[in-house]
């Protein structure tokens, strides 16, 4: 069978999805990974699998230019018999399968990973987005065969805005985390608190730097490190803002970081104080698999990571609330490594990758190797 494995972003096919696509391939499947970005065309080819370059705008709201991109879909998935499309991300997810039933596949696939801004943002243009937003999944869920959710208040309000039917709704844990490629790790600082994500101030990157400064004001020992590339979106957080904190002392920048195992056995603590509609935040599995505590949102998403015993929730957009359980760690050491214990076992128990790849492959008719010969 030919598979459209339809994305933007084409890194997260040797990431969080590299498993997931094995396991296809192993059943004798054909893979056509399709993504806006350049340079993996060798890295793909060497994997066996082919690669559809369709340039896209993720934010751009362009009629004429979402049509190209509907025709682009459409003419690929023909062109290459496609009879299997299985997509992430908002504008594959829409224009991917309607492009597909179009071209007359029945085997329709979407992954809600989180609903962004579309339904976090207030006031005018963030209603008007969400209502065509709202009609074209409607829409794309409709010619879909199942849409998987990785987080059941997202499922819920889809069901309750009318854009998909609850029969087809399958809610799954996130991405999931391979544990071994995030191995667990024992803390070597009682002191060192990370967060790692696009430094955004929905993601709650203001929240943080403001509250790592309140912390050290009483615990000057405290270490906190962000990591992340600065984001030219609207939202992003300025050169200029994030500066003043490094310059401070409240802060240590350290950039993209390529080795994230080895970032995440330097701290104790993950922090991703995030108000962004996350699907389950990948950085926070990442962190729980390495046996790290762990201090987030109780926002949308952000919750599913907390199961009460292996880290805290705080208010969104509240400093201060966050400071307080920062401080709370730094004087509770032997607690700390026992929440971190427990993220351990909730990551291997919930979110291991081959759990929710096991139920994606089943409810997609692609049963793994391994299980076909069970």
């Amino acid at each position: 069978m030919n598979i459209m494995i339809n994305c933007g972003r084409v890194e997260p096919y040797f990431t969080k999805r590299y498993k997931l696509l094995k396991q296809m391939q192993r059943g004798g499947h054909t893979l056509f990974l399709v993504g806006y970005e350049s340079g993996f065309e060798e890295r793909i080819a060497g994997e066996g699998m082919r690669f559809l370059r369709t340039p896209f705008s993720r934010a751009g709201m362009n009629p004429l230019a979402d049509l190209k991109l509907l025709k682009t879909y459409y003419r690929a998935i023909r062109e290459n018999q496609i009879s299997l499309v299985h997509s992430y991300t908002a504008k594959p997810n829409i224009y991917g399968s309607i492009a597909a039933r179009l071209a007359g596949v029945r085997q329709i696939y979407p992954v809600v990973n989180g609903l962004g801004y579309a339904y976090t943002g207030s006031g005018l243009k963030a209603n008007c987005v969400r209502a065509v937003t709202d009609l074209l999944y409607r829409v794309a869920f409709g010619c879909a065969t199942r849409v998987f959710f990785q987080n059941r208040d997202d499922a819920e309000e889809m069901i309750g805005r009318g854009t998909v039917r609850r029969e087809k709704c399958v809610v799954i844990s996130g991405s999931g985390i391979d544990l071994e490629a995030y191995p667990r790790k024992p803390l070597q600082n009682h002191h060192v608190f990370l967060m790692a994500t696009r430094l955004l101030v929905t993601k709650g990157t203001r929240t943080y730097l403001e509250a790592a400064r309140l912390v050290k004001k009483s615990h000057p020992e405290a270490v906190f490190q962000l990591a992340g590339g600065l984001d030219p979106n609207p939202d992003g957080v300025t050169r200029e803002e994030l500066e003043s904190y490094v310059a401070s002392g409240a802060v240590e920048y350290l950039g993209v970081v390529s080795d994230m195992p080895a970032a995440l056995e330097s701290c104790s603590v993950f922090v991703l104080p995030s108000y962004y509609r996350e699907g389950v935040p990948h950085a926070v599995l990442e962190a729980m698999a390495t046996g790290r505590a762990v201090l987030t949102t109780d926002a949308i998403g952000c919750r599913e990571t907390v199961n009460g015993k292996n880290g805290f929730l705080v208010p969104p957009k509240d400093a201060a609330a966050l400071a307080e359980k920062m401080v709370w760690c730094l004087e509770h050491p032997e607690q700390v490594e026992a929440m971190g214990e427990e993220s351990y076992r909730y990551a291997r128990e919930r979110f291991d990758v081959d759990i929710v790849n096991r139920v994606m492959l089943e409810e997609m008719g692609l049963a793994p190797v391994e299980a076909q010969h069970g």
